[in-house]
């Protein structure tokens, strides 16, 4: 047997699927043939420390489409090496928040079996970043997908991005200034989102005399989405602040906020509620990015939101079809209640 079954410890794929790809990896650069031996569960089993359902689910999945066969009392071995090529993809984003999950979800389903996916997650720290992808960079991978989001550090993200080939290079949900070459990305136009956005609600916002958007200087949300509001409340004569710490910031009538993180719109529910104010009335709220539980609180908050189910999907495609193109997903107002 002249290959072996790789799992990436650092690697969020689940470990069968890592097992199914390393198995199909090995047939696709011919180091194994038709009537090989797989290695049996146990020793799989001790060599990596995970479960027996985790190794027999992987090949189970290998027998249902034809790759591979078992005889009983002798283990499993390879039945057919008439494979279709696969993309290979490394995917890395910042966080698994529940929107990342909706990208994940709709990028992986879309995919389906026509790729095998080794994904990384580095929680908003560049130095994490920048290790993943130094250390993945020469790696055999026909697609670098990637999500570059930062609490710091994130101005010297291109200098490692660009190490990456740029023709297996998609970018995903910000642009990232200073890559050079030809490559792909489904991003948000931030600033224009939130000014389209604002205007189209601008019937309901004229009602409040204040507009005030929850900014932390820790959050790693792009100042465009600022230069988008600021330009905004200067074209529609609104006054406006932006507010770094919304458990300090005075609350009166009046007012319309609009929140980037979740914990800080719990902390302003709280805040108006105790107040006796009443929101869509006295109060109004705006939230990023949709979340069931949006849809029923306070009876409905308005939402302005990029469509993740197809960022997901687009940058699938992508893959598949081997695209350059640059896409701007796409973004929408949702309004409820809480305006």
């Amino acid at each position: 047997m002249g290959y072996k079954i790789k799992i990436n410890e650092y690697s969020k794929t689940p470990k069968y699927k890592q097992i199914i790809n390393s198995v199909i990896s090995n047939i696709e650069k011919g180091a194994a043939k038709e009537g090989d031996k797989l290695p049996s569960v146990n020793s799989l089993l001790i060599k990596f420390d995970i479960s027996r359902d985790t190794i027999v689910k992987a090949y189970e999945y290998l027998k249902e489409i034809g790759i591979v066969d078992s005889i009983p009392g002798k283990g499993y071995y390879i039945k057919s090496t008439n494979i279709q090529q696969r993309a290979k993809v490394f995917l890395l984003f910042n966080k698994l928040s529940v929107h990342k999950k909706i990208i994940y979800d709709a990028f992986t389903q879309t995919l389906g079996d026509q790729a095998a996916i080794d994904f990384f997650i580095y929680n908003n720290d560049f130095r994490v970043f920048k290790n993943l992808i130094l250390s993945h960079k020469d790696d055999s991978y026909t697609h670098f997908v990637i999500i570059s989001h930062f609490l710091e550090g994130g101005e010297h993200a291109c200098d490692f991005i660009n190490q990456l080939p740029k023709h297996k290079l998609i970018i995903l949900d910000k642009k990232v200034e200073g890559i050079s070459g030809e490559y792909a990305s489904v991003y948000q136009d931030f600033e224009t989102d939130i000014h389209k956005a604002l205007t189209e609600a601008l019937p309901l916002l004229e009602k409040y005399k204040k507009l005030k958007i929850i900014f932390p200087p820790y959050s790693y949300h792009p100042r465009e989405i600022l230069t988008g509001f600021e330009r905004f409340c200067t074209e529609y004569a609104f006054e406006y602040a932006v507010v770094g710490n919304i458990g300090e910031e005075p609350i009166q009538e009046n007012e319309a906020y609009i929140n980037l993180m979740e914990d800080d719109l719990v902390t302003l529910i709280k805040r108006v509620k105790n107040l006796g104010l009443k929101v869509g009335r006295e109060v109004g709220i705006m939230s990023y990015n949709e979340t069931p539980l949006k849809e029923i609180l306070l009876d409905g908050i308005t939402i302005i939101s990029t469509d993740f189910q197809t960022l997901g999907e687009t940058a699938a495609r992508l893959v598949i079809n081997n695209e350059k193109h640059h896409i701007a997903n796409p973004f929408s107002l949702v309004v409820r209640h809480s305006l």
